[in-house]
């Protein structure tokens, strides 16, 4: 009879912890779908005719660094 009331006690507990998790995935994909995550910054754009402050490097460029051969 304990065995049937421990088995009983352990499929609820599995049963109401696969509820919550099911409760906090759908809150948080209210909130993705809530936020935009591909608006731009206003503080990243930069005024028409003003490109990246420093061309790229060029790899011919690199110097080597530390001891290795």
């Amino acid at each position: 009879m304990e065995t049937v009331i421990t088995l009983v006690v352990a499929a609820l507990l599995i049963a109401l912890g696969t509820r919550l998790i099911h409760r906090l995935n759908a809150q948080h994909d209210a909130r993705i779908a809530a936020h935009h995550f591909s608006d731009p910054y206003p503080s990243l754009s930069r005024p028409p005719g003003h490109g990246n402050p420093r061309p790229p490097e060029r790899i011919a460029d690199r110097r080597p660094t530390g001891t290795w051969p």
